[in-house]
């Protein structure tokens, strides 16, 4: 086995970091010892160099059996960026690309081979792995081999096969958020023998987390009030339905603050799109369901904000920790409703196993207790995962002294867009409001203002040479066609920004950047910071972006109808019409019978003489089935505008 030198130089030599972060060398030793080994590290820290480093050492191939085609394409192109040979094989590939990929891989030309747990498990993928010099497999995201866990997938199950048709190779577990009862499953799933466990604490003592519950009202308020704290940097929204998302990024976006939605109905172009423009700070807020995130790998987000209740401890635990990746602080934030238990009970009433509908009945309690506590949030969060702190309080959360002062300040009135409000905000909740959001979507797959750098980088850097960094940067990774963090991460820049190495000397000591980076690309970076020097900057963004009713008027204008718009804008048809409501309510546009369904105005205006034009619910429930909730908003938009002039004039 490799001795201490020859690790911490391959880790320097491919990775340019010069120390190991917690547990990594202890479960690189373990793997190129050939032990079955199981790692459970909180997110962001590290698991995939303690299997990519020791198949880098052993020279033979490490199989990662990974969930989703976009990590697995993310990962193998970042490796090739540091020269470590990798490939992968997913369904997006003809079966010429495949096949050569799978002749190189018998040939032993990988270090690293990533297939999904359905290829792998495929008629004749065993025999073909037979002919590949396989070191070791490494089964990422392993807790969705148990059915405890809270993403449980079937394909994982057919993993134990490994076990039996490679009974000598050993076998690494990973995963981020596994409680006792989910780690006992994945090692009996997978069949190790006297595995090495590693788990490091749940603890994360650079996350501050708060909990509030809010009226549907306030919600939104908060979370611009919270984005403005934020300006300038990188932050994630979880938002409970695809609907939501969409109206959310309206809302941000007629509130003047930027936004880009991440949800399983976009085109995946458009998601692959929208994801790099956030990885690459062109957009520094993402709104998206919990289709977003699974492997993403930006250290520098400040905040992830929940706008309802996750559907589990461990669902919640995971999408917060994607912030303060980087060590630095950062906030976790959960804004959540009493309305959020309808749409987690009507969830779980959706699922068809008993057994299954109970675990996730119990999963909605652990998490409501969660919100409802007035004890220690880390505390909570590290018992949960079978953890026992020997301290009380952690200083870290709300309910140890540390909410956030955007979060202490009481709301006396709301400045909320019609738009947000007569959508974000239905004065009854039923789920036929929401589109049904099931674990499965993950398999789909500027502020106008010159953004503001607050704490994104130390005092003694740039924040002037932070963008400078980040536009050169966009521009490689669009000539390379790689998302923009594969060419450099932002703790990275960050370094450079703080060390401005003059030579390449001085650039091989900037963590992040190891020998191929420096060949590749080191002649760029110190041109760009002698560029810097010489008064050099980052192109200001001048043209300001039409809002959302802007767009969808125009689009109108041009006579295109709410499908078009809905697709020319990216949006489902539902945000278009609130929009257009929302253009009818404020006079800036008239109702055109065209846009409602046959008979339905007549109806509809007779439902709101007797129900009133403030409760959607009553309406709905006082028409016909067939008339819908679009027809409903448009009309309703359309006698509060009258009802407006009439009180005007009168």
């Amino acid at each position: 086995m490799a001795d201490v030198p020859n690790l911490a130089e391959a880790l320097r030599r491919y990775w340019g970091y010069h120390e190991f972060r917690p547990k990594q060398e202890n479960v690189i030793r373990s793997l190129l010892a050939a032990h079955d080994t199981c790692v459970v590290m909180p997110t962001g820290g590290g698991k995939s160099l303690c299997y990519q480093l020791p198949a880098v050492i052993s020279g033979k191939t490490a199989v990662v059996v990974s969930p989703l085609i976009a990590l697995m394409q993310d990962q193998a192109a970042q490796l090739a960026q540091m020269g470590i040979p990798a490939a992968a094989i997913n369904s997006f590939q003809n079966s010429s690309e495949r096949g050569q990929v799978m002749a190189k891989a018998s040939h032993g030309e990988y270090r690293l081979l990533y297939l999904s747990p359905e290829r792998l498990t495929a008629e004749n993928t065993f025999d073909w792995l037979a002919q590949v010099p396989v070191g070791f497999f490494a089964v990422d995201e392993a807790h969705c081999i148990s059915q405890w866990g809270h993403e449980f997938r079937p394909e994982y199950r057919q993993l134990s096969r490994l076990r039996e048709r490679f009974p000598k190779l050993p076998i690494a577990a990973f995963t981020a958020s596994a409680t006792r009862q989910v780690r006992h499953d994945i090692l009996k799933q997978l069949q190790m023998r006297d595995p090495h466990l590693y788990i490091a604490s749940f603890h994360r003592k650079n996350l501050r987390y708060a909990v509030h519950e809010c009226e549907a009202r306030t919600q939104m308020e908060l979370l611009s009030r919270a984005l403005r704290q934020y300006a300038g940097e990188s932050v994630i929204v979880y938002s409970p339905t695809i609907r939501r998302v969409e109206e959310t990024v309206e809302f941000l976006e007629e509130s003047g603050i930027a936004a880009i939605p991440y949800h399983a109905k976009m085109e995946a172009p458009l998601r692959r799109q929208n994801q790099e423009r956030w990885m690459s700070d062109e957009v520094r807020v993402l709104v998206g369901t919990i289709a977003f995130g699974l492997g993403i790998n930006k250290p520098a987000v400040r905040a992830v904000i929940h706008l309802s209740l996750p559907q589990s401890i461990e669902q919640y635990y995971q999408e917060a920790g994607r912030a303060g990746r980087d060590g630095r602080q950062a906030d976790c934030v959960l804004l959540w409703q009493k309305r959020d238990h309808i749409l987690l009970t009507y969830f779980i009433n959706k699922i068809s196993d008993d057994t299954e509908r109970e675990r996730a009945s119990e999963r909605k309690r652990v998490i409501s207790r969660f919100a409802d506590s007035h004890g220690c949030r880390q505390r909570q969060i590290c018992q949960h995962f079978g953890e026992t702190p020997k301290w009380e309080k952690c200083g870290g959360c709300d309910n140890c002294g540390a909410k956030p002062e955007w979060l202490k300040k009481e709301i006396v009135s709301v400045a909320v867009p019609e738009v947000a409000r007569k959508t974000l905000f239905p004065p009854t909740p039923s789920p036929s409001f929401y589109t049904p959001l099931l674990s499965s979507e993950r398999m789909h797959e500027k502020t106008r203002e010159k953004p503001r750098v607050r704490d994104a980088m130390p005092a003694e850097a740039d924040p002037a040479l932070a963008e400078y960094l980040r536009e050169w940067r966009r521009t490689m990774a669009r000539e390379n066609k790689v998302p923009a963090y594969i060419i450099l991460h932002d703790s990275t820049l960050e370094e450079l920004c703080r060390r401005r190495p003059a030579n390449f000397a001085e650039l091989k000591q900037v963590a992040g950047i190891g020998e191929k980076k420096a060949d590749v690309y080191g002649a760029e970076i110190l041109q760009a910071l002698r560029s810097f020097g010489d008064g050099a900057r980052a192109t200001p963004s001048v043209a300001k972006e039409p809002t959302p009713a802007e767009q969808t008027l125009r689009l109108l204008s041009e006579g295109r109808c709410f499908e078009e718009i809905a697709r020319i804008r990216a949006r489902q048809i539902s945000t278009v019409v609130c929009t257009v409501a929302n253009l009818i309510e404020t006079g800036q546009l008239k109702l055109d019978p065209r846009w409602i369904s046959p008979d339905a105005q007549p109806l509809i205006e007779a439902a709101c003489l007797k129900q009133g034009v403030e409760k959607l619910r009553d309406i709905k429930d006082a028409l016909p089935p067939y008339v819908s909730f679009e027809d409903i908003r448009l009309v309703v938009a359309h006698l509060r505008a009258e009802n407006r002039v009439r009180t005007r004039t009168a």
